[in-house]
C-alpha cells in the first residue's frame, strides 16, 4: 500500500520531471504517438528524421505532419515518400486527425484496427502499398469518413458490412486486391456515396438491388471479379459509369455484352448471399459485433486496501494531467499566434438537412472540384461581398472554386518542403489533392492583382478558359481575404522547364536527344498559335513573358507553356518588373522599346529565340549562332553535345525559322500559325 509520505515524494518527483523537462516532451501524448509511429513506419529513419522527441510536431519541422489552430495534428501527408514499414496502431491516439495521406509507398502488414479511434477523419488514402489482412470491421464508427482509398493492396477476407454506416462516405476505393464475399448490401445505405470501386477482387454473389438504388451513385467498377445474377436495372442510368466486364455469370436487359437471364439465373438482386447463375443459394454469414468475454482478473472485486492505493495514484494523476495541460495551453497560445493558420470549419451549418447535404454534394460533383468539404467562414473571398455577379463570373466560381482548407491541405499548410520556387510577387508550392492529383499552387499576393473586381474577375475567367494540349492545365482558384492571396492551382508538371536541358556538360543525362528537340519547337509553336487565335471577342491572346523559364516539359517531354494570361491579373507594375528578366535574357522584342506594346509578332520574335537556345543548346543566344543558321554552319549553332546525330534538312529549316522570327522588323516575321504550317514539313515534326 502505498503510504502518505511514499504519495508525497512520488508527487514531489513528478513535479521535478514537469519543470525541469518541456511539456511537449513528456506531457504531448500526440507527440509520443507520432514517435512510435516512425518506429513502426520509418525504423532506420531513412526518410523521418525530422521526427525527434525533443521536437514539436507542429512548428512544421516534422516532415508531413499539420496542425489545427487548436494545436492538435490534424493531417499526416507522407505520400510517395517510399516507406516500407507498417502502420502502428499508435495511429488511434491523435484523435483530431482529418486526413491521412500515405498512398504510394510500400507498407505492409495490417491496418490496425485502432484507427477507428479516428472519429473526425474524412480522408483515409492507404492506397499503393502492400498492405495485408482483413479490412477492420471497426471502421464502420469512422463517422466523418468522406474519402475511403485502400485499393493497390493485398487485403484479403470480406468486406464488412459495417462499412453501410459511413453515412458521410462518397468514395469507396477497394480495387486490385484478393477480397472475397459478397458485396454487402448494406453499402446501399450510403447516401452520400458517387465512386464504388470492387474491379479486380475474388468477390462472387449478385449486385444487391440497394446498392444500386444508392441515390447520388455515379460510378459502379466491378470489372473482373466472379459475379453473377441479375443485374439491377436501376444501373442503366450510370451509363459509362457503370463497368462489369469479366463476370462470366452476370446477366439482364439492356446490358451491351450481356444475355438476358433465363429463369434459373433471375436471382433476387437484393441479396446479397445469392451466388451462381444455376443451383441453390448459399448463405454468406456477415460479421458480427461479439462482446468479448470478460477477462476475470479485470472483472473481480478489487479490495479495499487495493482501492486506496489506486485512489492515490489516481489523485496524483490527476494532478499531473492538471499541470501538464495548463503548460500545453500556455505554449499552444503562443504558437497560435504564431502560425496564423486558416480558420476552422464553421460547425453552425451542421443543423442543414439531408436534402441540402445531397445537393451540395451533387454539386460538388457537377462542377469539378475534386474535394468535399465544408467552406471556411472567410475561406472564399471573391473581391466583392454581397454584389451580384455576372452569368460568366457565376460560372467560374462553381466550375474551378477551391476553398481554403482544400489549398492548405494539399500543400501541408505551405510547407517549405513543397516550395517549388518564388518570385518577387509569386511562391509555387507543390501538393497533392484528395483525389491524388499532383498540383502546383501558385500563391500571388492580393497587392499584385488588379483591384478593379470586374477585369480580375475577366482575367480568371480567360485563364479557366485555355485548354491546349501545349498550356498547363489550369484546375481552380481560391481567393482568401484572411491570408491576403489568391491562389491559382495547377496540374503539376514533373520535369521542370526548359532551362533544365540548357547549359549542360557532354554525357548528361539531361542531353536532349534532336527528335525530342524538334518535337519541343513544334509543341511551343503550337500552344502560342492556339493563344493567339483565342476567341471569344479577340482581340489576341498575347503571351508577353516567353522563355525556356516558362516552357515546362512534362513526363512524355511535350512542353507546356505556363502562365499563359496571367498578366490580365496582375497590375500594371508587376507585369513590367517581370519583363525585366525577360529583356536581360534577349526574349524582348526590339520594337517594345519604341511602342511599350506586346503584339504576337512580339511573342514571335521571343519563340525564335527558343529555337535557339534549343537547338544549340544555350541559354545565350550570340550573332556567331545567327550567323552559322544563315550560312548552313551547322557547328556554330548545334548543340556539340549531339555528337553530329541530327537530320542536316531539319536543323537548316530550324535555323531558317529562328532567324526569320528574330527579325528586326516585327513585318517581316511569321505569324505563328505559318510557323506551324512550316514545321509540319519536317519528318520528325509530324
Amino acid at each position: 500500500m502505498l503510504t502518505p509520505k511514499m504519495a508525497i515524494t512520488v508527487l514531489l518527483f513528478t513535479l521535478l520531471l514537469f519543470f525541469t523537462n518541456p511539456p511537449h516532451v513528456y506531457g504531448n501524448t500526440e507527440l509520443r504517438a507520432l514517435i512510435d509511429i516512425k518506429a513502426l513506419l520509418d525504423p532506420q529513419s531513412l526518410y523521418l528524421s525530422s521526427w525527434t522527441v525533443h521536437g514539436d510536431p507542429c512548428d512544421r519541422s516534422f516532415e508531413g505532419v499539420a496542425c489545427n489552430e487548436a494545436g492538435r495534428v490534424s493531417n499526416i501527408s507522407l505520400q510517395g515518400k517510399g516507406l516500407s514499414g507498417k502502420l502502428s496502431p499508435a495511429i488511434g491516439g491523435l484523435k483530431d486527425l482529418t486526413g491521412i495521406y500515405m498512398h504510394y509507398n510500400s507498407l505492409k502488414g495490417e491496418i490496425p484496427r485502432e484507427i477507428a479511434n479516428l472519429t473526425k477523419l474524412s480522408d483515409l488514402y492507404l492506397n499503393v502499398n502492400n498492405l495485408s489482412g482483413e479490412i477492420p470491421p471497426e471502421i464502420g464508427n469512422m463517422g466523418s469518413l468522406e474519402v475511403m482509398q485502400l485499393c493497390y493492396n493485398q487485403l484479403t477476407g470480406s468486406i464488412p458490412t459495417q462499412l453501410g454506416s459511413l453515412k458521410n462516405l462518397s468514395v469507396l476505393a477497394l480495387q486490385s486486391n484478393q477480397l472475397t464475399g459478397a458485396i454487402p448490401a448494406s453499402l446501399g445505405n450510403l447516401d452520400m456515396l458517387m465512386r464504388l470501386d470492387l474491379s479486380y477482387n475474388n468477390l462472387f454473389g449478385s449486385i444487391p438491388m440497394k446498392v444500386a438504388d444508392a441515390p447520388l451513385l455515379e460510378v459502379l467498377d466491378i470489372r473482373n471479379n466472379t459475379l453473377s445474377g441479375n443485374v439491377p436495372l436501376a444501373l442503366k442510368r450510370l451509363n459509362d459509369g457503370f463497368s462489369y466486364e469479366n463476370n462470366l455469370g452476370l446477366c439482364g436487359a439492356g446490358f451491351m455484352s450481356l444475355t438476358a437471364c433465363n429463369t434459373s439465373s433471375s436471382l433476387n438482386g437484393s441479396r446479397p448471399e445469392a451466388f451462381g447463375t444455376t443451383g441453390p443459394t448459399r448463405a454468406i454469414p456477415e460479421t458480427a459485433n461479439v462482446q468479448l468475454p470478460c477477462n476475470q482478473s479485470r472483472c473481480s472485486n478489487m479490495s479495499k486496501s487495493h482501492q486506496a492505493s489506486v485512489a492515490v495514484v489516481v489523485g496524483i494523476v490527476v494532478l499531473t494531467v492538471a499541470l501538464s495541460a495548463i503548460g500545453i495551453l500556455l505554449f499552444t497560445q503562443h504558437r497560435r499566434r504564431k502560425q496564423k493558420l486558416g480558420s476552422s470549419f464553421d460547425v453552425s451549418d451542421a443543423r442543414h438537412s439531408v436534402d441540402e447535404a445531397k445537393a451540395k454534394v451533387v454539386a460538388h460533383r457537377k462542377y469539378g472540384s475534386p474535394l468535399m468539404s465544408l467552406e471556411y467562414s472567410n475561406g472564399w473571398d471573391p473581391l466583392a461581398d454581397g454584389r451580384n455577379l455576372s452569368a460568366f463570373a457565376q460560372d467560374v466560381f462553381h466550375s474551378f472554386k477551391f476553398n481554403l482548407e482544400e489549398v492548405e491541405t494539399a500543400t501541408q499548410y505551405f510547407s517549405e518542403v513543397n516550395l517549388l520556387g518564388k518570385s518577387k510577387f509569386s511562391a509555387t508550392y507543390k501538393g497533392i489533392l484528395r483525389d491524388g492529383t499532383i498540383v502546383a499552387v501558385k500563391c500571388i499576393g492580393k497587392t499584385c492583382c488588379k483591384t478593379e473586381e470586374t477585369e480580375f474577375l475577366k482575367g480568371l475567367n480567360m485563364l479557366t478558359s485555355l485548354r491546349h494540349e501545349n498550356l498547363v492545365k489550369m484546375r481552380g482558384f481560391c481567393c482568401s481575404r484572411g491570408r491576403g492571396e489568391c491562389f491559382l492551382i495547377y496540374e503539376y508538371v514533373p520535369n521542370g522547364s526548359l532551362l533544365r536541358y540548357l547549359d549542360i556538360k557532354e554525357g548528361d543525362s539531361n542531353v536532349l536527344e534532336w527528335s525530342t528537340r524538334v518535337s519541343i519547337v513544334k509543341g511551343i509553336a503550337k500552344g502560342l498559335s492556339y493563344l493567339h487565335g483565342y476567341k471569344p471577342n479577340k482581340p489576341a491572346l498575347v503571351h508577353q513573358n516567353i522563355s525556356a523559364e516558362k516552357v515546362l516539359i512534362d513526363q512524355r517531354f511535350n512542353p507546356l507553356l505556363s502562365n499563359s494570361g496571367l498578366h490580365k491579373l496582375l497590375t500594371n507594375d508587376v507585369v513590367f518588373s517581370a519583363l525585366k528578366a525577360s529583356a536581360a535574357m534577349g526574349y524582348l522584342a526590339p520594337e517594345y522599346t519604341t511602342t511599350g506594346r506586346f503584339t504576337e509578332k512580339s511573342d514571335v520574335y521571343a519563340f525564335g529565340v527558343l529555337v535557339f537556345q534549343i537547338l544549340s543548346g544555350k541559354l545565350k543566344v550570340t550573332n556567331v549562332m545567327r550567323l552559322g543558321a544563315e550560312s548552313g554552319r551547322f557547328e556554330d549553332y548545334i548543340d556539340q553535345n549531339l555528337n553530329g546525330r541530327f537530320f542536316e534538312y531539319e536543323a537548316s529549316k530550324l535555323g531558317k525559322t529562328a532567324l526569320l522570327c528574330t527579325h528586326e522588323s516585327p513585318i517581316e516575321r511569321p505569324s505563328m500559325g505559318e510557323v506551324v504550317q512550316e514545321l509540319s514539313n519536317c519528318s520528325s515534326c509530324v
